[in-house]
């Protein structure tokens, strides 16, 4: 062996010597009933060098933390390299326990945290629904006899929870929620026996404190040797899929001991000098489509974390047989356009084809996340999607009555609404909206309540649409965080503009219906400056003060029995646009008022265009609207917000 086999042996073996000796020194922690702590896992507490993965004892349990929850640890097993684990709410012994992090299930991809969220391995998945109504079905396993023992002081929210086996979306009825989630170590068996009465809710809580398995990457025990582009070469203990070069151009992989040293010589020429030129291009060409399927991959990890529970998913080339190569356009906005189609059942539907611009397709998953899990007669039925790298598409039943601006402001016979109609629609929105807040296990809030994004089926039913910017927050969440302004100029709460009113809160969807109701009530935008009298250019003022003094409102075509339904459509507008969020009553409360006598609704407080304690800024009131009257003086900041036609934030 000459000098330069020694070298290059030294170099190649030290890494690995060095790996080795390190494994070695490497103890064995315990928490608990976990005896055998070790690498790569180390409790919290122990050295970082000990293990890649961090394991909490707490209490005598050995806990894996998530950003939404915490595990228990069952076992360890460093032979099949598989973890087990229960979700932290489940009891054994307790049987109306149940799970408490079921969204965690979807962030086990986070760096801290070793588990792979696609693998699927044996993990069947039990999903718990809350139903309006009772279901008599097999497959339907009712907690009732567990769940009420320990909630015996409301029992009226349990009387209706189910565990669902291995659910599809279809399985879900119309009127039941997913309440809680969690996957197990089961095997279920087929559908058959799934529905043979042979399962029992104590059997599936049994199941699911149980917990599942989950894989964790091999023990680094072989030295490995990888190869990339040009000069580029790595020697050690990890695999190169886990090196930061894996990618392209991790042409070649190979354990040290199945090369000789002449060998390695003459194919690491060859990489240099023959393969390296188109390997270094592939890579460049690699790093570049990266940087732009960003938000494609942002998008597919969404997709397959809740594979579960979407709806039907579209090839692009379907979507174009469905519109007929795009032949019929319905309508386009900043979100893109809309084509009307006919599925082969011969069910019309609606397609919105996106545009790219918005990051990281977050309205897409906006949409997939509220509208794709929620089945509610007065909210958009997302049917399916579709999303194929550049080409993102939404699949919606079809409302063959458009959006309800096109009826509430027009002048077109054919169009026309009577009031009975209109009143009937504001309850369906407002019903609509009430599920959104409270109906769901989080509260979604839609943030872009307008007649536009109100759509209406053949029969005017009301249906809410447009998801693109909602947000979910937990229930108990009354304010929440919203980095930016949201919503259409003339519908937007002011506590957007002024934060020294309030937090941003679901009030803000309930400001924005307020604004939609006056419209409906008045059949005329909010703010109009080609009115007759200047007092009437901002109706909710005009109108408040119309109601007040005891005078009647002068619409067209209007019959006198229609006159006390408008009159309490304003009523309730007005309590709903108050300035102060919690001035403002929550959707079921807006909800009994629209539904109940009009005698039993008192009259709210005018309403203000901007905080009394507000100082005015001159250089901003200089800028004021020529619009407005002298009386109304408000900031430039609330004029825009008034006057804005349906700009989106």
């Amino acid at each position: 062996m000459n000098i330069h086999q020694v070298l290059l042996l030294t170099l190649v073996l030290f890494p690995a010597i060095a790996c080795s000796a390190k494994s070695n020194r490497l103890g064995v922690s315990s928490c608990g009933d976990i005896h055998n702590i070790r690498y790569p896992f180390r409790l919290k507490s122990d050295l970082k060098e000990r293990g890649v993965y961090k394991l909490n004892c707490e209490d005598n349990h050995t806990v894996l933390h998530l950003d939404k929850g915490r595990f228990y640890v069952q076992s360890i097993n460093y032979t099949s390299n598989q973890i087990r684990l229960v979700d932290d709410g489940l009891q054994k012994d307790n049987c109306s326990s149940l799970p408490r992090h079921s969204w965690a299930l979807y962030n086990f991809e986070n760096s801290d945290n070793l588990i792979n969220p696609y693998y699927r391995g044996d993990k069947g998945t039990l999903v718990i629904v809350n139903c309006s109504k009772p279901v008599r079905n097999l497959f339907y396993i009712t907690a009732g006899p567990c769940i009420l023992g320990s909630y015996s002081s409301n029992t009226s929210l349990y009387w209706n929870l189910y565990a669902l086996v291995n659910p599809k979306a279809s399985d879900v009825r119309d009127f039941c929620t997913t309440y809680r989630w969690t996957w197990v170590s089961f095997h279920f068996g087929g559908e058959e026996q799934i529905n043979s009465s042979s399962y029992n809710y104590k059997l599936i809580h049994k199941i699911m404190t149980d917990g599942f398995s989950l894989p964790f990457p091999h023990s680094r025990t072989k030295v490995f040797m990888c190869f990339f582009g040009f000069f580029n070469i790595y020697y050690g203990s990890a695999s190169c899929k886990s090196f930061q070069y894996y990618g392209p151009l991790a042409f070649y992989t190979a354990v040290w001991t199945t090369l000789d040293f002449t060998s390695l010589l003459v194919f690491f020429c060859v990489v240099k000098f023959v393969i390296g030129t188109p390997l270094v291009t592939t890579f460049l060409i690699y790093k570049y489509r990266r940087r732009h399927l960003a938000m494609d991959e942002n998008i597919e990890e969404f997709l397959q974390a809740h594979n579960n529970f979407l709806p039907i998913r579209y090839s692009y080339s379907n979507i174009k047989k469905i519109t007929g190569n795009f032949k019929d356009k319905l309508g386009e906005g900043g979100y893109g356009s809309v084509y009307k189609g006919t599925l082969r059942s011969g069910n019309e539907v609606a397609i919105k084809i996106l545009k790219q611009f918005k990051a990281h397709g977050q309205d897409f998953i906006n949409e997939m996340a509220t509208i794709g899990r929620i089945h509610h007669v007065n909210v958009v039925q997302l049917i399916g999607f579709c999303f194929e790298g550049s080409k993102q598409a939404l699949v919606y039943d079809f409302m063959s009555n458009g959006s309800l601006d096109k009826h509430i402001f027009t002048k077109e016979e054919e169009k026309f609404l009577d009031y009975k109609k209109i009143y009937e629609i504001s309850l369906g929105v407002a019903k609509g909206i009430e599920y959104l807040h409270r109906g769901c296990d989080m509260q979604i809030l839609h943030f872009d309540i307008k007649p536009h994004n109100i759509l209406l089926d053949k029969n005017f039913t009301p249906k809410v649409s447009d998801f693109g910017l909602a947000k979910q927050y937990p229930i108990d969440h009354s304010i929440v965080s919203v980095t930016a302004a949201k919503g259409t100029l003339g519908y937007m709460a002011p506590e957007f503009f002024y934060k020294s009113i309030g937090g941003i809160s679901y009030k803000a969807d309930v400001y924005s219906f307020g604004m939609l109701l006056m419209e409906m009530a008045g059949r005329r935008k909010n703010v109009n400056a080609n009115v007759e009298h200047s007092s009437q250019i901002y109706f909710p003022l005009w109108v408040y003060d119309q109601v007040n003094e005891g005078k009647n409102v002068e619409m067209e075509k209007v019959v006198e029995e229609e006159r006390g339904v408008i009159k309490k459509m304003i009523i309730v507008a007005l309590w709903c646009i108050q300035l102060i969020p919690t001035h403002r009553p929550p959707m079921n409360k807006v909800l009994e008022m629209l539904e109940g006598d009009i005698g039993n609704i008192q009259m709210p407080p005018k309403p203000l265009l901007y905080p009394s304690d507000e100082p005015i800024d001159d250089d901003k009131a200089e800028m004021e609207s020529e619009t407005f009257s002298s009386s109304l003086r408000a900031p430039t900041i609330f004029s825009s917000f008034l006057l804005g036609d349906n700009n989106d934030i």
